[in-house]
């Protein structure tokens, strides 16, 4: 992987949770926003500055959190219904 750089750093509160933001800068200008939701589970936006990745990854974040959610809940209904048979 290439050197990066952290350059900036944020918490974001998103229904009710706290999600740490990591905002890195590659050696070719080029800046990339990291959230991490577990040891293998990781959202990664890039852009051409800061403040591009940075408002790509704010908008995407809740979508991200949300598509988890909802993997979550149909992995528990998959495991409940093959319980009760």
């Amino acid at each position: 992987m290439l050197e990066a750089t952290l350059v900036f750093e944020s918490n974001i509160e998103l229904h009710g949770d706290c999600y740490q933001i990591k905002v890195f800068c590659r050696a070719d200008g080029r800046h990339f926003a990291k959230t991490h939701f577990g040891e293998d589970d990781i959202i990664i936006n890039d852009g051409s500055s800061l403040q591009e990745a940075l408002a790509k990854h704010e908008q995407l974040l809740p979508l991200a959190i949300k598509s988890r959610q909802v993997m979550q809940e149909f992995k528990g209904n998959i495991k409940r219904s093959k319980r009760s048979r």
